[in-house]
């Protein structure tokens, strides 16, 4: 695939958007001025990688011509040699990397997310798994410095979740959260269970972009908004007053509730977020249908149906069956968060791999 013509395209408008920057005037116009810092920060990685690839396919040039110095010492051949030779290895690695970085960008990485965790099949097992998974995704947003608020929670007697609700926050979540939604499986003995039987139990996981009104537009009447008492588990949150509010999306039958909070605006203001960011990804669901030959091309991301991995516990064994990799790391991946970056990182790699020869396959068509 020749990328030259098309990074000397992008180089263009980077030295266009530099300049622009560099008005003094450029402030006047503080959209267009946050527009172009936008795409500025966005070409910059792209442009240093491919001045980085000219210069050493320029280096190597040269030492090809070096080479063919008849009068050459030998001493300096074998350096050429061995420096011509590391060059024609690391280029093409270069060049994939930019391949990479041109790739068509999902609008939705920079954005924070609303994570859905809900307990599936295996009862009171399950629910405590929801709570162990969103640990893990506390301890792995701690280690990425990002920030976990719950926006509306279930607890059960015996200290899990029927469901949990959060928002996580920070930088490029979603692009790192994406290929969390699905089905999670795990393989342990309950606690509960005195045979010492491996029960296996499931749960669900929505990654959804958070959403900000200008990314979709929800008629405030097509919102009914009603308000009731909260009430909990072993009655916690019980409250004298109707705190708790519940939103319900009238086109799309969406229904959200929250009640954690003591105050009800502060109650509405989460279950807006949930509802903005339902509706959000109902949209990008419609979308990508349309592109069903892409989608198909692609890891999962988005279908809670499919069972993504497994969590064994009494092998300490974690797979993930998108890419059939398996670690033995859980305790670790459970109580702390490390190695999830490894799963995510090679489903990242496969996901680029896919549509890298997707779009292969459209330029030799074309």
């Amino acid at each position: 695939m020749n990328l030259r013509p098309r990074l000397e395209q992008l180089k263009l408008r980077f030295e266009e958007v530099q300049e622009s920057l560099n008005d003094p005037n450029a402030t006047n116009d503080m959209d267009k001025f946050t527009a172009l810092n936008k795409e500025f920060a966005e070409l910059t990685p792209i442009i240093e990688a491919f001045d980085d690839l000219v210069a050493k396919q320029q280096e190597m040039a040269d030492l090809e011509e070096m080479l063919a110095e008849p009068d050459l010492d030998a001493e300096m051949k074998e350096i050429a040699n061995d420096d011509f030779h590391a060059l024609k290895k690391v280029i093409p690695e270069l060049e994939d990397t930019l391949q990479v970085k041109l790739l068509p960008k999902d609008e939705a990485d920079d954005k924070n997310v609303i994570v859905e965790i809900r307990a599936g099949t295996g009862g009171d097992e399950a629910a405590l798994f929801v709570a162990d998974v969103f640990k893990m995704y506390c301890r792995f947003a701690e280690l990425h410095k990002w920030k976990v608020e719950i926006l509306e929670s279930s607890a059960n007697d015996i200290g899990g979740y029927k469901e949990i609700v959060a928002q996580i926050t920070g930088q490029s979540v979603y692009a790192r959260m994406k290929y969390e939604s699905g089905t999670h499986r795990v393989q342990r003995v309950p606690a509960t269970e005195t045979q010492g039987r491996v029960h296996t139990s499931a749960i669900t996981v929505a990654i959804l972009p958070e959403a900000e009104e200008v990314d979709v537009n929800i008629d405030m009447n097509d919102l009914r908004i009603d308000t009731f008492r909260a009430s909990g588990a072993g009655g916690q949150h019980v409250n004298t007053t109707d705190s708790a509010i519940r939103i319900t999306h009238i086109p799309t039958g969406t229904v959200v509730s929250c009640q954690d909070e003591k105050s009800q605006h502060k109650n509405k203001a989460k279950a807006l977020k949930i509802i903005y960011a339902r509706v959000l990804e109902a949209e990008r669901a419609a979308a990508d249908k349309e592109r069903a030959d892409a989608r198909r091309s692609q890891v999962g991301t988005g279908d809670r149906s499919e069972r993504i991995r497994t969590y064994n516990y009494p092998q300490s064994r974690v797979t993930d069956h998108r890419i059939n990799l398996t670690k033995h790391f859980l305790n670790e991946m459970m109580s702390a968060g490390e190695g999830l970056d490894e799963f995510i990182d090679a489903l990242t790699a496969e996901d680029n791999a896919k549509r890298l020869s997707m779009m292969a396959e459209e330029n030799s068509e074309a």
